[in-house]
């Protein structure tokens, strides 16, 4: 948490109010927030950079600078707030950047998982991070045959498999738990086993959920915020996940979680046969 529908959220809020503004000055509190490059070359690189898009790839935000990309993976509880230059920095605030009307952007991230890459534009997809990710969710390339290719081999559980990064990229623990639900598959069952009809299911409800969930502003669970003071709504529209012990709202059996592979899964044992 945060998953594809709040970074997709986060991203419109920040393009809103950065567009075609110039960093001026760049402060690391945190160092390790920076993967890559030095913290030197990442400080001096951007100073002087215009903001010239904000995008987003699976659950990393991309922000367009000139010639470079600086790509920013949330975590479990990043968050962007707002300052302006010269007010005192808080606690849990690693990452500080600058702008040329004064608007200080803040990293705040209270377990300190975040992580920031610095990349020139033509390495993007070829380098660490985003190489190693899968098809984002809306790709033309994500069929069935692209889903057979990837599932074939696995023993492991599909709910497991669905959160694999290198298959599709941006569903994280509730979404999955809600894909699984409205196509009827159980997250125990062995990815290898599943249909042709099931991987349609699953193409399907997964552009929907997440679309759902992005025009609702994301699930607000613990930490979550887009903004300061913004939260999303569509926990309010959770079919299953955190739903345990209550009543399935299509046939009425009591919701279940259990542990796959160490994550919480909640699925409707009914409705979810295995």
């Amino acid at each position: 948490m945060p998953e594809l529908p709040e970074v997709e959220t986060v991203r419109k809020a920040l393009k809103k109010k950065l567009l075609n503004k110039r960093i001026i000055d760049v402060e690391v509190f945190y160092p390790k927030i920076v993967e890559y490059p030095s913290l030197e070359e990442f400080k001096e690189t951007l100073i002087g950079k215009k903001m010239v898009d904000i995008t987003r790839y699976g659950k990393w935000l991309i922000f367009d600078l000139d010639e470079y990309y600086l790509l920013s993976h949330l975590r479990m509880e990043g968050k962007y707030i707002y300052r302006k230059k010269g007010d005192p920095i808080e606690k849990h605030q690693h990452v500080s950047i600058i702008f040329d009307d004064n608007l200080d952007l803040r990293y705040q991230d209270v377990r300190k998982f975040g992580k920031m890459f610095l990349v020139k534009k033509e390495d993007l997809y070829t380098k660490t991070p985003l190489s190693k990710l899968g098809l984002e969710p809306w790709d033309n390339k994500l069929d069935t045959n692209y889903l057979d290719s990837k599932y074939k081999n696995k023993k492991l559980p599909i709910k497991t498999v669905l959160l694999d990064q290198s298959i599709i990229t941006g569903i994280g623990n509730i979404y999955a738990d809600e894909i699984l639900f409205l196509s009827k598959i159980n997250p125990h069952r062995e990815a290898s086993k599943i249909t042709k009809k099931e991987k349609e299911e699953i193409i399907k409800n997964t552009k929907l959920v997440l679309e759902e969930a992005i025009e609702k502003g994301g699930t607000t669970i613990r930490s979550y915020t887009s903004e300061e003071g913004v939260t999303g709504l569509f926990q309010n529209d959770l079919r299953v996940h955190k739903r345990e012990n209550e009543k399935c709202y299509k046939c009425g059996t009591i919701i279940k979680r259990d542990k796959i592979n160490g994550r919480s899964s909640y699925y409707c044992p009914k409705c979810q046969i295995k």
